[in-house]
């Protein structure tokens, strides 16, 4: 990259940060101090607004980045990433948005504790909310790392570092400061700045091949080294056996696990009823659906326009695809309209992650301190105050999310979120649905159920090859690598299921129909919702 490159996205970046910090000053001076306030924004989202900030939290660097990097190098099997995500807020429409609205105040375990005996339950699904938002994050802080050390042209690693670290201070100054109205509003700016660099960016790879996509997926195949293998599935994940079961566990994470990340459920805790939930969410699959749209056109587009291989000899994992697509269609390295549209392409991607990192550290926050503090701490105790635990919490998950995103930045993004997706999917949304829609639901089998699928998934990944045994391992200079797949979700889903039927049908205690029936009638009709 050019020094002009370099000062004007900088210069960009320091824009995106100075108008964060002013909304993050803002919302903490307009707080009133309450976990209401921290952890739901007061509930006073209008559902527009709530929906621009769930797609700004949905639309991550994995999106931006991984997704249209993996399309570049691996043609149809990266498309399938787009699909899953997309797919996945079916689930969360007609299954989760309403009834968690209804049946929580500000976290998941709200709603599993309404019906069980709470300890056991906050302590275990407070833990695996922790878990699944760590392995988000990091996501990001690879996105960030390896962003950066492309614009400032480094072979990269004191500016990977440095850029990890900078993104993990200032998302926990938005969370520790501004709280949930900060956080929203920063997705909400963020959301506008990535549709609006996305349509651009799709709107110039059109005008190149004159809207013509049959020309687009041609000049793709031809520019990738593999011919017309990478417009048809199996050039990632139809080479054996073993890569088909991993395409299958890959697409039963995505689709399942988005109604079970953390994140993304507290959103809708900050509009004022479940209609209004319900129509978030309507505002945000229609903005992410137009959004992975065309990050298909952007990865096919950087395969025919920069090439799969040089997109490869920038990055191994493909996530600097579109920083390079958008310095090309500008005109060039050297040329004015090739800096501006890389820098500003680069501005967005990071305001991105920052939005995306600020929400995550507030869920997990609230997860540390709403559930697992509350319930942890001897009774009769001096008690620090709610919102003050989550505060500090965000600092300790911030020091967490620094750490392993220095140790996994060689990893795609799209990949790291893909495995956050298989736990959430395997730990959380068993017990969510077991609670909302199984009357014989026990307290042993919401705990079974939770780590039922956290501790195989967990311990899957740590026996998979994304941990050890190959080149693009975290630790390739071992192997202890006993699961054959990179995603864990085809073994760990199903046991979180059968965990908790197991749990409940073994457990010593009667189901409580009444606090069945109550969170039933509460769940459908919103009575006595907060």
């Amino acid at each position: 990259m050019t020094q002009d490159h370099r000062a004007l996205a900088l210069l960009l970046f320091s824009v995106f940060i100075a108008i964060t910090l002013a909304i993050t000053t803002w919302a903490g001076r307009n707080r009133r101090g309450s976990a209401e306030e921290f952890y739901a924004g007061g509930r006073l989202f209008s559902p527009m607004e709530n929906g621009f900030a769930i797609a700004g939290d949905y639309m991550s660097a994995a999106s931006f980045l991984g997704i249209s990097g993996l399309i570049a190098l691996f043609g149809y099997d990266g498309m399938l990433y787009s699909v899953g995500f997309l797919v996945a807020w079916l689930v969360v429409l007609f299954l989760v948005a309403e009834l968690v609205r209804n049946c929580g105040r500000f976290t998941l375990a709200d709603v599993v504790a309404a019906r069980m005996r709470e300890r056991p339950v906050r302590i275990a699904v407070g833990t695996s909310s922790v878990t699944v938002s760590v392995l988000y994050l990091v996501a990001q802080m690879v996105g960030a790392g390896t962003l950066v050390a492309l614009l400032l042209g480094g072979d990269g690693g004191a500016a990977q570092a440095w850029t990890v670290i900078g993104v993990g201070a200032l998302m926990v100054i938005y969370v520790s400061f501004g709280g949930m109205r900060a956080t929203t509003w920063i997705q909400i700016v963020k959301s506008v700045l990535l549709l609006g660099g996305t349509i651009a960016l799709t709107v110039l790879v059109l005008l190149r091949f004159h809207g013509d996509i049959d020309r687009l997926l041609l000049g793709a195949a031809e520019h990738s080294g593999h011919g017309k293998a990478f417009l048809a599935p199996g050039l990632r994940y139809g080479g054996d056996w073993t890569s088909r079961f991993d395409f299958i566990s890959l697409g039963l994470a995505l689709v399942l696990g988005t109604a079970g990340l953390p994140h993304i459920l507290s959103r809708f805790y900050t509009v004022p009823t479940a209609r209004a939930a319900r129509r978030s969410v309507v505002w945000a699959i229609g903005l992410i659906g137009g959004f992975y749209l065309m990050t298909i056109v952007l990865g096919f587009g950087a395969a025919a326009i920069v090439g799969t291989a040089e997109v490869r000899a920038s990055n191994a994992a493909g996530n600097t695809a579109v920083p390079l697509l958008a310095l090309d269609l500008g005109g060039g390295a050297d040329s004015t309209g090739g800096t501006v549209l890389f820098a500003v392409v680069a501005a967005v991607a990071f305001a991105t992650i920052l939005a995306v990192v600020a929400g995550i550290t507030l869920a997990s926050s609230a997860s540390v301190a709403h559930d697992l503090y509350a319930s942890l701490r001897r009774r009769g105790g001096k008690a620090r105050s709610e919102v003050t635990v989550a505060r500090l919490a965000a600092v300790g998950i911030g020091v967490v999310a620094i750490a392993l995103g220095l140790l996994a930045r060689d990893l795609n993004v799209a990949f790291l979120v893909g495995l956050a997706f298989a736990v959430a999917a395997s730990a959380n949304l068993p017990v969510l649905l077991y609670s909302l829609f199984w009357r014989d639901f026990t307290t042993r089998g919401a705990v079974w159920s939770v780590y039922g699928g956290l501790i195989p998934a967990m311990v899957l990944v740590a026996l998979s090859p994304v941990v050890s045994g190959g080149p693009q391992s975290l630790f390739p200079g071992v192997d202890f690598q006993y699961f054959p797949l990179d995603n864990p979700g085809i073994v760990s889903i199903p046991l979180g299921f059968v965990a908790g039927w197991l749990g409940t049908v073994t457990s010593p205690e009667a189901p409580d129909e009444a606090k069945h029936a109550e969170t039933e009638v509460r769940s459908l009709t919103g009575a006595g919702a907060v």
